[in-house]
């Protein structure tokens, strides 16, 4: 907890702490006594956390706190929607791109790590033309 406490405070002293406190609904005050991680009484609540990140888009507490757990965060481009009959046929066409990868792959009995490099890309390919389908199917 200490390092996304820390995360937080380095935020909140690397921003107009007046300007962000007002964002946040807060007085400057309690804004710095929340996020101060020297401070044992110190409580940052996902409410702030949130408003923190949507003020200021630094996601260093982010980062922190996936970290505390185990996780990295890293940022993604959201697929863009295209038309559903496009889309489809994009992601019929990786799988089978997938599906003939491995199976050539498999002919011999087993796979090497050129074979699986293969296949993992192409996986990687059918896992984004998914996306691009899923997001093409929310906008319809």
């Amino acid at each position: 907890m200490q390092e996304f406490l820390r995360a937080c405070d380095a935020v909140v002293e690397d921003a107009n702490t007046k300007n962000l406190a007002t964002l946040m609904s807060l007085p400057p005050v309690s804004l710095l006594q929340r996020a101060n991680a020297n401070y044992d009484g110190a409580w940052f609540n996902v409410k702030h956390l949130y408003a923190l990140l949507l003020h200021t888009e630094d996601m260093r507490p982010l980062h922190a706190l996936a970290g505390e757990f185990g996780y990295v965060v890293v940022k993604t481009d959201a697929p863009v929607a295209i038309d559903i009959h496009q889309a489809l046929g994009r992601a019929a066409l990786e799988f089978a791109e997938v599906t003939v990868e491995t199976h050539s792959a498999m002919a011999d009995g087993r796979v090497d790590q050129v074979e699986r490099a293969r296949i993992l890309r192409e996986i990687d390919h059918a896992e984004r033309a998914l996306a691009q389908l899923k997001a093409s199917v929310k906008v319809a």
